[in-house]
């Protein structure tokens, strides 16, 4: 199940994680890369979004604490407790 969290600054930062996960998809959306969770799958099947410095290909990738994640290349947001 996913946690409840929450955001800081738009051009990077952390968000707070209350939970054990969130899903890339969702994290992109919360921070404001997408709009939409369709967009946000978009975004990661199109190899524009990295974890942990890897680009990666699966919107429903599982993010925990520790995790940072972002646009290739550019911002990136760490996933804090």
């Amino acid at each position: 199940m996913e946690g409840v969290f929450m955001t800081k600054p738009s051009n990077g930062g952390t968000i707070t994680l209350r939970g054990e996960h969130i899903t890339l998809a969702h994290a992109i959306k919360v921070v404001g890369l997408a709009s939409t969770g369709g967009q946000a799958k978009l975004l990661v099947r199109a190899g524009r979004i990295t974890v942990n410095g890897a680009l990666t290909m699966q919107p429903g990738r599982k993010l925990r604490v520790g995790d940072r994640f972002g646009r290739a290349g550019g911002t990136e947001w760490t996933i804090i407790s």
